[in-house]
């Protein structure tokens, strides 16, 4: 079964930058070279600021109001996600269970879908987590994360990250081969998909995997719709 979402909050931090040296030209007759420390002090310093004010303007794209976030879920995700083309693949979904949590920094919510399979020899499911941080931005974290399989078969191989344009303002697919998972950011709203099968190899080969994620997005994007404010 797909385990619970690791919400630990562990953010790396910044590292520090290091003085640049900036080239001097050589001083004119009389001046001395007394000032080419001084002037070289200088430059690094300068060099340090702006990398620092870079540094910052990533750390805090969104200022002391905190990310803005344009989503709110309901009492029950599964009721406002059935995702209809995902489990239309895996034979329909059934109702799902919730589980949500909230804090002064994060609100989350996850929805659990399966799909019945004639004497257990097939395993189709799906996750879904959406997460609202009220604080910290997400953005320069999304998508850094190592994937790790929820399934350990030998078929389920690592899958390339890759890009889906048109969705919020970033989204790809990352995870592998039968358990790919689609992240999207959007503002202070991260949205995260995953779907699992595996079985045996007649069970196993009607499940078309470039099917699901096409599903996949389709359920995304009405999801987006029906979370927006």
């Amino acid at each position: 079964m797909i385990s619970q979402p690791e919400l630990e909050g562990e953010w790396p931090g910044g590292e520090t930058a290091e003085p640049l040296a900036v080239p001097l030209a050589e001083p004119e007759p009389g001046m001395g070279s007394g000032r080419r420390p001084w002037a070289w002090a200088l430059g690094g310093a300068l060099a340090a600021s702006a990398v620092w004010a870079g540094t910052l303007a990533v750390q805090d794209r969104f200022g002391d109001a905190g990310p803005p976030l344009a989503y709110r879920y309901g009492e029950n995700l599964c009721e406002q996600a059935p995702l209809k083309a995902v489990g239309a693949i895996g034979g329909g979904f059934g109702a799902g269970t919730v589980t949500h949590g909230e804090s002064p920094v994060l609100d989350w919510a996850r929805c659990d879908h399966w799909a019945p399979s004639p004497e257990q020899r097939m395993v189709y499911q799906a996750e879904l987590l959406v997460e609202l941080h009220e604080k910290t931005d997400p953005g320069p974290e999304f998508g850094r994360r190592p994937e790790r399989a929820l399934a350990l078969t030998p078929d389920n191989m690592p899958a390339d990250a890759e890009q889906v344009p048109g969705l919020g303002e970033q989204a790809l697919f990352s995870g592998y081969d039968q358990e790919p998972r689609l992240k999207v950011l959007d503002g202070g709203a991260v949205f995260s998909l995953t779907v699992q099968w595996f079985g045996g190899p007649e069970e196993q080969g009607r499940i078309d995997g470039d099917a699901v994620k096409s599903a996949m997005i389709e359920d995304m994007r009405a999801l987006m719709t029906a979370l927006r404010k």
